[in-house]
């Protein structure tokens, strides 16, 4: 990805199937261990003698989705979200939101948002957009947040 002459190697890892056992205890423990993992890598090769040709395949970003059936988070989602939001920034999305009408998204969202502020969990935060952006971009930044 370029912008504004900015190169960045974007790399997506998925975890299909997280969740799905019938024993979901310390689900999240070997998302965990590699985000740790290549934040160790990262640092070791930074401490190296060279330095140049680096990967940075650490983990910046976590989309987190979460199901749309049920009311608000399960605690699997709890405990994931309580275990990595030191670690890496969480985004939460409220998933197959197309499935529902648009009072039950706002609903959904709401429940989320007070769960999370209830349980602790920081979650990332969108930063301002800048002061000299037109009004139509500052609108749709604010929507988004």
């Amino acid at each position: 990805i370029e912008e504004k002459g900015v190169k960045l190697r974007l790399t997506i890892v998925d975890t299909p199937g997280f969740g799905d056992a019938v024993n979901n205890t310390e689900c999240w423990k070997p998302v965990a261990d590699y985000i740790d993992q290549q934040f160790e890598q990262y640092f070791r090769d930074e401490s190296g003698l060279n330095r140049k040709n680096i990967q940075d395949n650490r983990v910046h970003c976590c989309i987190y989705f979460i199901s749309p059936f049920g009311h608000g988070l399960r605690p699997m989602d709890v405990e994931f979200m309580r275990a990595l939001h030191q670690r890496v920034n969480i985004v939460p999305v409220l998933a197959k939101a197309d499935t529902l009408t648009p009072a039950e998204v706002e609903r959904m969202k709401n429940k989320i948002r007070e769960e999370i502020d209830h349980y602790g969990i920081r979650i990332y935060q969108f930063p301002e957009c800048d002061s000299d952006e037109d009004e139509e971009f500052k609108l749709q930044d604010q929507a988004l947040k």
